[in-house]
């Protein structure tokens, strides 16, 4: 089943086991661990920061509560800074963050109760610190923009710089890139949806007539996740479904067998368990459209046909995109295919589908490929798609050039000036603060050594 949010579960999330590198922490009385100008860090707060990473699976390389800590320190240090350059959150944003965090915990421990008993506080308490920890990141990150923003504008001297100055070992090496066009077929999606529908009404009246929801679920689903416990989801928030899913769920009453309800991910029937607020624990079966052997040699024997037009020159590549090409997103553009996220032309191996990828590994520059099946972005895992695909052009894996790609090279010589403004103005109010850390932190390695010196003598 789609969800929304992606939620990384440690695999034993109610059963955490404290490293031996915790060991020290263990009996002590809250305390506060840090003062960095006016602001203290508790070790209840690392903590429950502890928690909650652990409850998202998170791992780190370095002893988890040295590097919270090191976090801390630095966020309160811009946290300061943003408030003598008066910057303001907007609480909205914070309202919509600490909604999405609250439901990925919900869901993980199991509703409400799950939370309290793991964080052994009441969830209105928890919201009022998470919010305040969103308020204050927020913050944080404002300050962190601000003093990127006062970087200069990187110039082809300072990239002309960075190439004269950097091994030639140490230089960036771009990937090999593709530029693609495709013309694309579907399927008869309203043939295969109907066929669909009309299994699913047949599976719905068998568990009407008294068959078991679950065993159904076992037998049909085509949700590999939930199939094998029957269907069940688990006790989850409502905004981490799709829309659709959860307005049938929320409707539905416990036992009550929901009409057809269609999704991005294909076409479901839900019987709810249990609701609690806007939480919901319920059974779905999934199926997805299926497409005949028929619909196949109907797809490849037109793109095939328009495959041998444009090689015999009666027609272009971009023309018959406009006119047969059945996906919206390129046909416009003659086929052109362009990342969503960035909109570059230009993918590298590992942004292609697997099936496109195999279509093209072997063309040279120009040539089509024959006819191939594939996936559109669209759900979970994409819908069926036929298609062609012409490479346009291929760039070599290369060192990068001051000639052929000062793009990057400028994002990259920028993002290192950044990141250097911002360890140094760390490094600068490490020194000009008021800062004292409890020796129960004095094993830590810490990435900047400034803090050594600001430990509070036993």
């Amino acid at each position: 089943m789609k969800i929304k949010t992606t939620i990384i579960l440690a695999a034993a999330l109610l059963a955490l086991c404290m490293p031996a590198s915790a060991q020290k922490y263990r009996g002590i009385v809250d305390k506060s661990v840090a003062v960095v100008g006016g602001e203290l860090i508790t070790l209840s707060e690392i903590e429950q920061e502890v928690q909650m990473m652990n409850a998202r699976g998170y791992a780190s390389d370095r002893n988890i509560r040295c590097e919270l800590l090191e976090n801390m320190m630095k966020s309160k240090l811009f946290l300061m800074q943003s408030r003598l350059d008066s910057l303001t959150v907007n609480q909205e944003m914070v309202e919509a963050q600490l909604t999405q965090q609250m439901d990925q915990v919900r869901t993980a421990l199991g509703g409400d109760e799950g939370v309290e008993e793991y964080f052994h506080k009441p969830v209105y308490k928890l919201r009022q610190e998470w919010r305040k920890q969103i308020e204050d990141n927020t913050l944080t990150q404002q300050e962190q923009q601000e003093i990127a923003r006062k970087i200069p504008e990187v110039t082809p001297y300072d990239v002309k710089q960075y190439l004269d100055t950097t091994a030639v070992d140490r230089l960036p090496v771009v990937p090999i890139k593709y530029k693609i066009s495709q013309i694309c077929i579907y399927p008869d999606r309203e043939a295969a949806a109907l066929a669909v529908k009309e299994r699913l009404l047949s599976i719905r009246e068998r568990i009407l007539n008294g068959e078991k929801f679950a065993t159904l679920a076992r037998l049909y689903s085509e949700d590999p996740g939930s199939a094998r416990k029957g269907g069940e989801l688990g006790m989850a928030s409502k905004s981490i479904f799709w829309p659709a899913f959860s307005d049938a769920a929320m409707a539905l009453k416990p036992g009550a067998i929901s009409q057809i309800v269609e999704t991005p991910d294909g076409f479901h029937i839900i019987e709810v368990i249990e609701k609690k607020g806007d939480m919901f624990n319920a059974r779905h079966i999934l199926l997805k459209p299926r497409y005949t052997a028929d619909d196949r040699e109907k797809a490849f024997h037109k793109l095939d046909s328009l495959r041998t037009a444009i090689t015999d020159s009666l027609i272009t590549f971009e023309v018959a995109a406009r006119f047969y090409s059945q996906d919206f997103a390129t046909r416009t553009n003659g086929g052109q295919m362009a990342d969503p996220g960035t909109g570059s032309a230009y993918f590298e191996i590992d942004q292609l589908k697997p099936q496109d990828y195999s279509a093209v590994k072997d063309l040279q520059p120009g040539q089509i490929s024959e006819p191939v099946e594939s996936l559109d972005n669209e759900g979970r895992n994409g819908n069926l798609v036929y298609k062609i695909l012409r490479l346009d052009s291929i760039v070599p894996s290369h060192t990068a050039s001051f000639e052929h790609d000062y793009t990057e090279l400028q994002n990259d010589v920028r993002q290192a000036k950044q990141i250097k403004a911002i360890d140094d103005f760390i490094s600068e109010k490490i020194q000009v603060t008021y800062i004292k850390i409890d020796p129960l932190f004095q094993d830590c390695e810490f990435e900047l050594p400034g803090w050594k010196s600001k430990f509070v003598k036993d």
